[in-house]
């Protein structure tokens, strides 16, 4: 079967070789923990029961997970193997199960859903750059959708991505995954159902920050949360791309926070300028 799970739409058949996600046919994952560093209702008090899948359709030259993404690291699970870890983390007290990077692997994901559905909510963690098909397929499992808007100009997204197609598809993804989910928080502050839309300000970038706020603002609105990031950490020096080689200033992300004002969003989460620290990247455990 010839591989589109993603915009690359590689064509290979990927029980036979490797696609351009860097990944087979056979789920593999990193690792799996209670995560506390999500927004707060995701991460809840024990941690989100997050699943680091292998491999990535995206490939950001500066990704803080580079040994995940460029599958340099991981083991094969089955689906039957997975939905026990999805047991597992229920069991630990997981506030929900956080599925990271999960593209390229949404149809095992599925059957391992059908092996077994946890009682508390499904996050599929998302760079966003995504077709609509393989959404409707992960649609039927999802509860909340995590998902990042990275680049809203085609230079830009070419430049640390090789594609300029990024937008395009990320901004549809997200108007399909606020019009499949609405808001729902239980009485603890939890989200049940919904949709967080991530951004990751980064050096030199405030004009794609105010430009993504602004459509947030003028398509998605109060149908989702914002979240503003400022955890970007140049984990590996780029020669290539030498203004990525440093963090976010404190007047960067003021910046990019008084442009939530301007635009009018409401709904919104942002992170401490503290939070661009190497501690706050996992150790793979595969």
């Amino acid at each position: 079967m010839k591989c589109a799970l993603c915009p690359v739409a590689c064509g290979v058949d990927r029980k036979r070789t490797i696609g351009y996600c860097g990944e087979k046919e056979d789920i593999r994952i990193a690792k799996y923990y209670l995560h506390t560093f999500e927004e707060p209702p995701i991460s809840g008090e024990k941690g989100s029961g997050t699943v680091f899948f292998c491999g990535c359709s995206l490939k950001c030259e500066f990704c803080q997970n580079y040994a995940l993404s460029r599958s340099q690291t991981g083991k094969v699970v089955t689906p039957s193997e997975l939905a026990d870890i999805f047991a597992r983390l229920e069991e630990a007290g997981a506030s929900n199960i956080n599925l990271v990077t999960p593209t390229h692997f949404v149809p095992s994901i599925a059957k391992a859903f059908e092996i077994y559905r946890p009682k508390i909510p499904v996050v599929y963690n998302t760079h966003s750059y995504e077709p609509l098909e393989t959404l409707k397929i992960a649609d039927g499992f999802v509860d909340i959708y995590l998902a990042d808007m990275k680049f809203f100009s085609p230079a830009i997204s070419k430049r640390y991505t090789g594609k300029e197609n990024y937008f395009e598809f990320a901004s549809r993804a997200i108007e399909f995954m606020t019009d499949s989910k609405k808001i729902v928080f239980d009485d603890r502050g939890m989200m049940k159902s919904g949709v967080v839309v991530r951004h990751l300000v980064m050096p030199s970038c405030l004009d794609e920050t105010r430009k993504i706020i602004g459509w947030f603002a003028d398509k998605i609105g109060d149908r989702a949360y914002f979240s503003l990031m400022s955890q970007y950490t140049p984990f590996v020096k780029s020669e290539k791309h030498p203004e990525l080689n440093r963090k976010i200033t404190r007047g960067e992300y003021d910046r990019a926070f008084a442009a939530l004002d301007s635009f009018g969003v409401k709904n919104f989460f942002i992170q401490q300028l503290g939070s661009a620290d190497e501690s706050f990247i996992p150790e793979w455990d595969f």
